[in-house]
């Protein structure tokens, strides 16, 4: 699963930068189409999470979507995070995939990525919850391919987590 991930990242991207027709991604395609009709073939009827020890067979594998998400879908950045505590860290480079105006990550790819890694910092900690709120501050657009760095700082209270994250340039301590 993560060796699939990653190279189906790589791929979109490679396929979005391409401009007209190319040989190679008409043979992709009949190959990934080739591949979905095999692996249709074998999946579980029933695409609904096996999760507990208890679950019935014959459902799909549930993956822990609390951790590293990027590492296993396709359809989300590779990451990496160090947890202290109440606070984390960490680094991320969005690829071509993701992006929403020309060389800029799109906001809502954003949105995704912060929440998961509030998750993730939540997760490791041992207290999670479920987002009730979350609110984005865009102060500049966020270019692609280049390394960002991230930050958390995590509060909680008897009732709730509230945790502020924040989106650097690596070379340059800028909100992006």
């Amino acid at each position: 699963t993560q060796e699939v991930a990653q190279l189906l990242r790589r791929i979109a991207g490679l396929a979005l930068a391409m401009e007209g027709e190319a040989d190679v991604v008409a043979r992709l395609i009949g190959e990934l189409q080739a591949a979905q009709a095999s692996l249709a073939a074998i999946a579980p009827e029933d695409m609904a999470p096996r999760v507990g020890p208890d679950a019935p067979a014959g459902k799909r594998v549930y993956l822990d979507h609390s951790r590293d998400i990027g590492a296993y879908n396709p359809c989300f950045p590779e990451y990496i995070i160090e947890v202290e505590g109440s606070r984390a860290r960490g680094t991320v480079t969005f690829p071509l995939a993701f992006e929403g105006p020309p060389g800029i990550v799109h906001g809502g790819v954003l949105a995704t990525f912060l929440d998961c890694v509030i998750q993730h910092h939540n997760c490791d900690v041992g207290v999670a919850g479920k987002t009730t709120s979350l609110l984005m501050e865009y102060h500049r657009p966020t270019p692609l391919f280049e390394l960002l760095s991230f930050e958390i700082d995590r509060q909680v209270d008897d009732t709730r987590i509230i945790s502020r994250a924040r989106l650097l340039r690596a070379e340059k301590p800028e909100k992006v």
